[in-house]
């Protein structure tokens, strides 16, 4: 499937592109598959502000908040939001505004993508114990606040998860084709559903593994409507290779199996990835492999969306990281 719209032209540029495909031959037969079998596609080296793939998405819906004269960014996330810390990235770069309208209550937390978020310039509203839909209705009351100021608001999605933003990851579906022609497989983080519906919409639902880390109530709906609506062609939820095994005890929550992965890509290839995102896909990864799912032989591509800031404002992981430290005695 492709795009009907792909003509479009993007009028911003945020990243740097192509981003680098590499092999990993050292997970690779850590996991009993073939030298070449496994590829890290390296989205966490976007560029922008901290690098992650929420980059591709904000050059399609930044590129609208222009086209509309839009004077101040608005979005959403949880504390540690690698979107709201990359939408404040963009903000930057474009000489606008920005307000993030986060999940939770100030005091909770300072480091980690909220350090970065207070360094990029942002003004944070918090929300309390917001859902989804609660963050919404208050970005848009946010919105209507600044218009009343005389602001030019342009509300950002979720993620950027949108049918406009996914046209990134149409874009990074070819870009992989040009990279890989015979890919067979490619996993990646689902999160607010966009980057696996671009995917989905460039390679189709057969070639694209998502892992639900349970940001979203519904990812299989999710992603179908916003592949379809990229597409233009009907995307029916059960045609996605989608895994819901790694959410554990909910979004924020470390599991066994996600610091097992994390472990295993820092040990075998010195690549980093995050609790709550990047770990979990790579833990859906190990699991595919496990139940045959993918299997030698395969051209898999693991697809590194970043988030690398977060892990820092996660507290279990960096205990459990700093737990794991050896410690040389000179004496024994």
């Amino acid at each position: 499937m492709t795009p009907s719209d792909g003509s479009i032209p993007r009028s911003v540029r945020l990243g740097t592109w192509p981003t680098p495909l590499e092999p990993m031959p050292r997970l690779s037969r850590a996991l009993g598959l073939g030298d070449d079998d496994l590829w890290i596609k390296r989205d966490d080296l976007t560029g922008l502000g901290g690098g992650g793939n929420k980059v591709r998405k904000l050059e399609w819906t930044c590129a609208a908040a222009l086209a509309d004269d839009a004077t101040v960014l608005v979005t959403t996330g949880a504390p540690q939001s690698n979107h709201a810390r990359l939408t404040a990235a963009a903000a930057a770069r474009l000489g606008l505004d920005v307000v993030l309208v986060l999940a939770g209550s100030p005091g909770s937390s300072r480091s980690g993508n909220l350090a970065l978020d207070g360094l990029l310039g942002a003004t944070v509203r918090w929300a309390g114990a917001a859902d989804d839909q609660a963050l919404v209705a208050i970005a848009e009351q946010v919105a209507e606040e600044l218009r009343q100021r005389g602001a030019v608001p342009a509300l950002i999605p979720f993620g950027g998860s949108s049918v406009l933003g996914a046209r990134g990851y149409a874009e990074c579906g070819r870009e992989l084709l040009a990279q890989q022609p015979d890919l067979e497989t490619v996993v990646v983080a689902v999160g607010s559903g966009g980057t696996m519906a671009g995917l989905v919409a460039a390679l189709g639902p057969s070639r694209v593994l998502g892992v639900h880390c349970g940001a979203i109530a519904d990812p299989a709906r999710t992603v179908s409507e916003l592949a379809s609506g990229l597409s233009g062609e009907p995307c029916p939820p059960q045609d996605l290779r989608l895994r819901l095994d790694q959410v554990g005890d909910g979004y924020g929550a470390l599991t066994e199996q996600t610091m097992a992965a994390l472990t295993l890509a820092a040990r075998t290839e010195g690549i980093v990835l995050d609790p709550i995102y990047t770990g979990r896909a790579l833990a859906g990864l190990l699991a595919a492999v496990e139940d045959g799912d993918i299997a030698s032989g395969q051209r898999t591509i693991f697809l590194h969306s970043g988030g690398m800031p977060g892990l820092f404002g996660h507290a279990a992981t960096v205990a459990t990281a700093e737990a794991a430290l050896t410690v040389f005695d000179a004496a024994s």
